[in-house]
């Protein structure tokens, strides 16, 4: 079996950067042959706070790939999450150009350009111009007109964007750890190639990433995305409320959610007790589980209101497939139980899968978006559009340039 591409992947999150390096073969399927995770100490809700301690966690986390794999990385994709981003829909229609009155590649590019030129303010920067879907002259809901007959050409695209300044900083970590970037993608949608259907997309289907700072999210509908938003809350919220409830320290509250932690009271025996050492104390000290649970349950309540709220302001309603919880808050007891008792919908927990190599310990919805960047890469390469994307992520002498090889394996 050939290989298609060697690609990489870098997760720069709050609490983790995580950097895979993985195999497709000429069938999509996706090995991984590397892998490095380190703690994040410069990032602050998904965005660079400190230059230095970013850089170093990028260097740490690609040495330890390129160690396990014996590759050498140079370029990658790189997720990018916070609260900057934010994305809207717009149309464009043009005149189909050729004599014969048929859809070419350029017709579908002009129409492109003319949706995405909208007024975007000067701090802002395009990550993605996704086209929804097309129309053909009075005919909606086309897929992809590419050889129809037509005489106007429409088309709805779906654009993403992101603060300057926060994508520059975070251009820039990554850049001195010694990597060059091959395309920045929207942690929201890079989670959604591994945990989302294509019949979930086109029924209609929320994606909730929880990170520790910040949670993306992203609505498909049609197969297409609909809504990306960012919101400022994550599993740190409930890990401080944990530790301010019970006077510990955040190490301790950390401890207690993960081993202890659950959002289905219900579970739980009123009389239950844990140990829990305080601030300032030597011994530990015996606690309610059920005091502890309530605090988590109060503080995802109120996450799971906010999701709601920023669903609403897509604008669309009813989201059959409902609510797919993936990232790492999503492996907290009782998370799913509860978002379908607060959001009235189907909530399921996803995670990685259907790939093979170094998954030991990868295979959680923790390294979603870590993932999913690699998942993006490949469906990049199968397009096949090289005016998008001139080349394969490389790692060393063994990487390889798309176009060459598509010209030896047509």
């Amino acid at each position: 079996m050939e290989r298609e591409a060697v690609l990489v992947g870098i997760d720069v999150g709050t609490s983790k950067v995580t950097v895979l390096i993985g195999e497709v073969r000429r069938d999509g399927a996706l090995t991984i042959m590397g892998k490095g995770t380190v703690p994040s100490t410069g990032l602050k809700k998904g965005q660079v706070v400190n230059i230095d301690q970013t850089v170093h966690s990028i260097r740490q986390a690609v040495e330890q790939a390129e160690r396990l794999s014996g590759y050498q990385i140079e370029r990658a994709f790189v997720s990018v999450g916070g609260q900057h981003v934010e994305s809207q829909n717009s149309p464009g229609t043009v005149a189909v150009s050729g004599h014969d009155r048929e859809v070419t590649r350029e017709d579908i590019n002009r129409a492109t350009e003319v949706a995405r030129a909208i007024q975007i303010p000067s701090n802002r920067e395009v990550l993605h111009v996704l086209p929804r879907d097309f129309s053909v002259d009075e005919q909606e809901g086309v897929k992809d007109p590419l050889g129809m007959s037509a005489i106007r050409l429409g088309v709805d695209v779906h654009i993403v964007t992101a603060s300057a300044t926060a994508v520059q900083n975070l251009t820039k970590c990554v850049v001195a750890a010694g990597v060059k970037i091959d395309e920045l993608v929207a942690a929201s949608l890079a989670s959604a190639e591994t945990v989302a259907s294509e019949t979930e997309r086109e029924l209609g289907v929320a994606i909730a990433d929880i990170g520790a700072g910040t949670i993306d999210l992203a609505l498909f509908t049609d197969g297409s995305p609909l809504f990306c938003s960012v919101l400022p809350v994550g599993g740190n919220n409930v890990t401080n409320d944990v530790a301010i409830g019970l006077k510990t320290s955040l190490q301790v509250a950390e401890e207690l959610k993960v081993h202890h932690g659950t959002c289905d009271l219900r579970t739980l025996d009123p009389d239950e007790q844990i140990s829990v050492s305080a601030l300032g104390e030597e011994a530990g000290r015996e606690v309610s589980r059920l005091e502890v649970c309530q605090i988590i349950e109060a503080r995802m309540r109120e996450t799971f209101e906010l999701l709601r709220d920023s669903m609403g302001r897509s604008g669309h309603g009813m989201l059959p497939a409902g609510l797919v919880l993936t990232g790492g808050g999503a492996q907290l007891g009782g998370v799913a139980e509860l978002g379908r008792e607060v959001l009235q919908m189907p909530v399921r927990i996803a995670a990685p899968a259907n790939i093979g190599g170094l998954v030991d310990g990868l295979l959680t919805p923790a390294n979603s978006d870590a993932v999913g960047l690699l998942l993006w890469g490949s469906r990049e390469l199968a397009a096949g559009e090289p005016e998008r994307y001139p080349s394969a992520p490389a790692l060393g002498g063994l990487g390889r340039i798309r176009d060459a090889l598509r010209s030896i394996f047509p």
